[in-house]
This record gives C-alpha cells, structure tokens and sequence, in this order.
C-alpha cells in the first residue's frame, strides 16, 4: 500500500466532511512547527537549550529554555495564517490574541508547548499538545471566556513526542490516528489508522511518590493492583512511570493501559496536578476516540464545564475496563460519607 502524508490525510477528511479547509491548514501549520520544536530538542547541549530559562510561568513553575523556545515557535507560526482568532499557552496568563495586521480565522488553539520539560535534561521523551475549538460567531477579540467551553466541543486535538521518532497522534472525532515523521522526506506519514486502546490492561502509570497523600479510594485500588494475583483482583498488574505526560500517554495509545494523576492532599486546594484545557482535554479526547475513558474519578473530563484557562483536575485515563474501575470505587466512596 502506497504510504499516505498528513497532507493526504487532511485532504480525505476534507472531503468526507470532517474538517474544512481552515481547520486542515491550521494542523498543516502546528504540526510544521512541531517539526521545528523538534529539531531543536534533538541538538541537546549542542544546541544551547539545556538548563533553566531562569523565569517562572504562570503557574509558578520554574521555564526551561525548551519551554520558552518552544512556546515562540509555536507563537510565531500561527500568527499570521489567517486561520486563527486567538490562541492561548500553557505557558503565558492570557490569550494570545492575532496581530491587527494579520487576517483572522474562526478557530481557537491551545496548546502546551513542551509537555514532561522537567525531564529534558536528561534525554527522556518530551512533547507537545494541542486543542483546536470554534472561535464564538461574532467575536472579534476573543477573551478568557471565549475559551472556556468542554471539551466536547473540540473540533481536533493532538500530542507530538519526541522520542527516538518523532510521532504526531491526532483526532477530529472520528477516530485517532498515528503519524511518524520521515526525516529523510520532512512529512509525517500514517503509520497507524483508527488506533483502538484495549478495554482490559495490566499495566499502570502513577506517581508512586505521592502514595500517602492520596484519597482513600485510590489508596484502596493501587493496593488492589499491587496486591497481584493473590488479592482482589486476580492478576499481577506492572507499573511504569516516565513522569511526562505525552510518553506515558503514547505508551497507552501503543499497547493499552492507565494513567491516573489523582487529587491527594498536597494538591487539592488547586483542584488537581494536570491543566484541563491544554493537557486533560485533548488528552481525553485523543483516548476517547481511540475506544479508551477519561475521568477525574468522579465525571467524564469531557464534560467539565471550565471556570479558569489554567483550571487544573485529577486525570484518570486509557483502558476503559481499569478507568471505570477507579472512577467506581471513587463515587462509592462519595456516596457512602454523604
């Protein structure tokens, strides 16, 4: 079979009626600056990328030099295209809204520019995510608010790892795909159509550090699955955890799984660890159409009503059997100290 481009990916799903031609070329230009994000994450110490940007972003946390470069990679790509109203960034307080000299478009991208940073140091896969939603009919200047809508209104979400591949995994609703870039040629090519996750796992991803701090339905489930075949649930289950959201979610859309993040103490009075709109949203709907379930343990994270651009929510996502498992044992436990 002749292999098949992104770009004739996005012309089938123009002609099936999935996306119009706006939306084809914003993916055309986020994944092209993708590729230049990872141009610049493969030199390393050659490159002068390494280290602390010695700034902090919104959220208090220390920037990489990665992080900052890439958040004006993708900054600069898209200002100018003509296909959006705004865009808005893990990394900056406010949306980032389209020069007055460059035309505007009907979309919204958000996007977090170098997701798993921490981990760039030291040469563990890195990524990038983005979510595209419809700009509100007669907004000229989008603001916060225009933003805020759930996440079952995306229109399109997607994650690049940079890994020893460079991958692109994206989706308009009607299922997930898998693309890997072809170094040689410069395009991503489909390597994978209509990915399905396996309802049933035996392997999960978390944060074993925060283990005491933890709600006592999830202390209760992750003993259940360390417990093995001689407790509840009959089955020896494997752990793994890169501490980068993108590889650890890659790992599930490849062979099934779970990743939870859960609320526990240290982080409740946030509301969660992970951001709703640049890394639950379009990681719950990437999973989703790939057969998988997203919850924060309690609802579907789909169908969060966001009252914050930086809101952040636990994250339960990947094989629906073990999802829905936690997600019950959470709203028992709900139920029974009403």
């Amino acid at each position: 079979m002749k292999p098949v481009s992104l770009i004739q990916f996005l012309i089938e799903e123009r002609r099936a009626g999935h996306i119009n031609a706006e939306l084809s070329l914003l993916i055309e230009v986020v994944t092209r600056a993708c590729k230049r994000i990872a141009v610049a994450t493969s030199k390393g110490a050659l490159g002068g990328v390494l280290g602390n940007a010695g700034s902090d972003n919104v959220q208090g946390e220390a920037q990489k030099k990665l992080d900052v470069i890439s958040n004006e990679i993708l900054l600069e790509a898209n200002a100018w295209g003509g296909h959006l109203a705004a865009c808005a960034s893990e990394e900056m307080e406010d949306p980032q809204p389209i020069p007055d000299m460059y035309p505007k478009g009907n979309h919204l991208l958000l996007f977090d520019p170098l997701d798993g940073s921490s981990n760039i140091d030291v040469n563990i896969s890195v990524g990038t995510i983005f979510s595209v939603l419809r700009c509100p009919e007669d907004v000229v200047e989008p603001r916060v608010e225009d933003f805020l809508q759930p996440g079952t209104q995306q229109l399109a979400a997607g994650y690049v790892v940079y890994g020893p591949a460079t991958l692109l995994v994206l989706t308009f609703g009607h299922g997930t795909h898998e693309f890997t870039l072809d170094r040689e040629v410069g395009s991503f090519m489909l390597s994978r159509r209509d990915i399905r996750i396996p309802e049933q796992t035996a392997e999960f991803a978390i944060n074993m550090s925060n283990q005491r701090h933890w709600e006592a339905p999830m202390q209760r489930y992750v003993g259940e699955l360390l417990a093995g075949k001689d407790g509840p649930r009959g089955k020896d289950f494997n752990m793994r955890w890169v501490a980068s959201m993108v590889a650890d979610v890659h790992r599930i859309i490849t062979r099934g799984g779970v990743f939870f993040y859960p609320l526990d103490a240290k982080i409740k009075a946030k509301g969660g660890k992970l951001r709703l709109m640049y890394e639950a949203n379009p990681m719950a709907f990437i999973v989703e159409q790939a057969g998988g379930a997203a919850t924060t343990g309690r609802e579907r994270i789909l169908q969060i009503q966001p009252g914050g651009l930086h809101q952040r929510v636990p994250v339960f996502l990947g094989s629906k059997g073990e999802v829905e498992v936690a997600t019950r044992y959470h709203r028992e436990a709900d139920v029974a100290y009403a």
